[in-house]
């Protein structure tokens, strides 16, 4: 069983608000990161309940961990519903990976991404939900453009958006060396898919990995969010 590295890094970027969470729980293989929609009220709020909820998750086998990270997500949501109708909407993305160790997998809703790099090659695990990742899926355009695009903060699934939570998942093995990143759009918008591999394989922990990231991400020019890098290492 691979021994796995994992550390987050957030900065705020040049935002006057932070609402990225991220969540590293090793001992359970439960990783994720949340980032609060600043076009509604009380993102960083939502973002908090979001990673609170899983925080509290006990550890257990990977499937029964899946079903409680669907039941926490899902009370988060019709908690945020409910004041929805009282305060105004708010509402956060959500990606969260699960592992143990040999196996992972992958829950998400929003535009905070997964990742990861095995053989040199960096794959994007998740698909967007928002009208630009539609645009790409319709070939109207690439995924580094579409992602810089109005589009992309057009969201079209996320937590407390909707009296329904839905959840996307996928499921995967994990490979000796393979590095994997949780991170939310401020990184993706302001690095290319080329200078994040260079940085992901670069040698250095998985602390110093997210915090170069995050660091190079709010250097760029085209920084204008919030900005998470959460990446997970096992061991070669």
């Amino acid at each position: 069983m691979p021994q796995l590295d994992a550390a987050c890094c957030s900065a705020r970027g040049p935002r006057a608000h932070q609402e990225d969470r991220c969540l590293v729980r090793a001992d359970a293989g439960l990783f994720a990161v949340a980032d609060g929609m600043g076009g509604w009220l009380r993102g960083d709020e939502a973002a908090t309940a979001v990673v609170e909820a899983l925080a509290a998750i006990p550890p257990q086998p990977l499937e029964q961990a899946v079903r409680a990270v669907e039941t926490a997500l899902a009370a988060v949501n019709a908690r945020l519903q409910h004041r929805a109708a009282l305060e105004g909407p708010s509402g956060t993305t959500v990606v969260v990976l699960l592992t143990d160790g040999l196996r992972l997998r992958i829950l998400w809703a929003g535009d905070s991404r997964a990742g990861r790099v095995r053989a040199g090659r960096l794959t994007w695990l998740t698909t967007d939900h928002n009208l630009a990742a539609q645009a790409v899926q319709a070939g109207r355009m690439d995924d580094e453009t579409a992602r810089r695009t109005p589009l992309a903060s057009r969201l079209t699934r996320a937590v407390g958006t909707d009296p329904v939570l839905e959840l996307d998942r996928i499921g995967g093995r994990l490979a000796p060396g393979d590095r994997l990143l949780l991170c939310s759009d401020g990184l993706t918008g302001a690095l290319d898919d080329e200078e994040i591999l260079a940085l992901l394989m670069a040698p250095g922990t998985a602390a110093e990995l997210a915090e170069r990231l995050v660091a190079r991400a709010v250097a760029d020019p085209r920084c204008s969010d919030n900005v998470t890098a959460l990446v997970v290492r096992a061991a070669d």
